[in-house]
């Protein structure tokens, strides 16, 4: 069966532009904009056409009414005085009257018929007048049951009040299409200016996924989101690239220091293979040292999987509330007895209790790590120290030694793998050790620094500081 191969289908403009987070956030302000316009025009409308209509509607109902206590109080007769008395004060003809019998002739007034009635016994009325100048006209009227029969009719005419409604009525209309217009120029500008200022991050974005690493995004002046995310991104490449120079770093370091215990162990089981020897002491020699350097590759290579096993804070699942002086007091007992086999003296010196939350195995190795390279590098007759100091939120812990110290410049380099100072380089060990104690310390949310021990120049010491949060748990 032949195959056809399917084209793949890529965005077109239109897509591209709705699908977009600037266009998103322009709708957004355009919505925003057009809501506050509609608002305005609202209350706007409620202020004046609203407020023309309520207060002539309140002006014919109070003068219905005093009309009406008018004809309770006076009869008929003093209601058509009441009525004949506005009407003669009335020079702009801007009051409706009319008094009809229960026959439904007129009694007095200027409205020549009542509108016919309405289902719903509806009081109020609009209706159409004819001027004397023959110009049509508005009127609003409010129609009153007298308890004769009668009917009492009180209205205005409201064409001005209509022409001035119909006048703000269009002015509302063209402000509601100049602000669409506004809205959608303003929603235009928003996303330009979202793109250009993303467009930096994104040309970066692209150049690292190319696979450039040495790019950073332009920063401006303003200091705003914009810059602190950039920043961010920036921070994030220097780590990433840190983190890559570290990857090359331990390769090239696991390559070197692996290669000679690997070919150690080849070239010894190759000799007793190749030598003929039937000296089983022999065999057994070269077995036994083949099987201790292999021994040393896997040790090295557990280190290594723990480091990025506390790296990637795996271990936090196994914090728990402990006292750390009796970690303290462990780890003493343990390097003291090896302290004074070399002649060396340890010193401690702690309160109790020391409550902590944390993994307490990593942290008795930590300090099984520092005393281990205290000892180690200490001359015969030298002191060690191990104290440890309460503060309000954390606990400090201090390992010094008086052997030949760290210069400035490998103390910054204290810590990353394999890494091993040259007075260092005669002794075992594959330079692990603090790479170690650096990454249980940041599982558990501390820092770590090194400092002299103040001994004499020539060894003035190497005091290992760490700070662990008391709330590390």
């Amino acid at each position: 069966m032949p195959h056809t191969r399917r084209r793949q289908q890529h965005p077109g403009p239109l897509w591209r532009l709705l699908s977009s987070a600037g266009f998103r956030f322009a709708v957004l302000f355009a919505a925003m904009f057009l809501m506050a316009g509609l608002a305005f025009a609202a209350v706007l409308w409620w202020g004046t056409a609203g407020a023309l209509e309520r207060q002539t509607d309140a002006a014919i109902r109070a003068d219905a009414h005093a009309l009406s206590d008018r004809w309770r109080d006076a009869g008929q007769q003093g209601l058509v005085d009441a009525i004949e008395e506005r009407l003669a004060v009335d020079v702009e003809g801007q009051t409706l009257y009319r008094l009809q019998d229960a026959a439904g002739s007129r009694v007095v007034g200027n409205l020549a018929a009542l509108p016919p009635e309405r289902p719903g016994n509806q009081d109020w009325y609009s209706l159409t007048l004819q001027h004397e100048d023959g110009q049509p006209g508005e009127g609003r009227l409010l129609v009153l049951d007298l308890s004769d029969g009668s009917k009492l009719a009180v209205g205005r005419e409201v064409g001005e009040k209509q022409r001035l409604r119909a006048l703000l009525t269009d002015g509302l209309y063209w402000a509601a299409g100049s602000a669409l217009v506004f809205a959608l120029v303003g929603a235009w500008l928003m996303r330009r200016a979202l793109e250009r200022r993303l467009a930096p991050a994104s040309a970066t974005a692209a150049l690292i996924a190319g696979g450039d690493l040495s790019p950073r995004v332009p920063l401006s002046l303003h200091d705003d989101e914009f810059d602190r995310l950039g920043a961010s991104m920036n921070t994030m490449l220097d780590r990433i690239a840190q983190l890559m120079d570290g990857v090359r770093g331990v390769s090239d370091a696991i390559a070197h220091d692996l290669r000679t215990p690997i070919a150690r162990a080849r070239n010894g089981l190759e000799e007793a293979l190749l030598g003929g020897s039937d000296d089983p002491g022999e065999l057994r020699g070269a077995i036994e040292r083949g099987i201790a350097d292999l021994d040393n590759v896997t040790r090295v290579f557990q280190a290594v999987l723990r480091i990025a096993e506390m790296e990637a804070g795996a271990r936090r699942a196994a914090f728990a509330r402990f006292d750390l002086a009796q970690v303290l007091a462990d780890a003493a007992e343990l390097y003291g007895a090896s302290a004074e086999a070399r002649g060396q003296t340890l010193h401690t010196d702690w309160p109790e209790p020391l409550p902590l939350g944390g993994d307490r195995d990593l942290l008795l190795q930590v300090l099984a790590n520092l005393l281990d390279n205290a000892v180690k590098f200490s001359p015969p007759g030298s002191a060690i120290s191990l104290t440890a100091v309460q503060e309000p939120d954390a606990v400090v812990v201090r390992v010094a030694d008086e052997g030949p110290g760290l210069s400035v410049q490998d103390r910054t380099r204290v810590g990353e793998r394999f890494f091993r100072a040259d007075a260092a380089r005669t002794t075992p060990g594959s330079g692990l050790g603090l790479s170690l104690v650096r990454a249980v310390v940041q599982l558990h949310g501390g820092t770590i620094w090194f400092a002299d021990a103040g001994g004499p120049p020539r060894r003035p010491g190497l005091a290992v500081l760490f700070r662990l949060p008391a709330s590390a748990a």
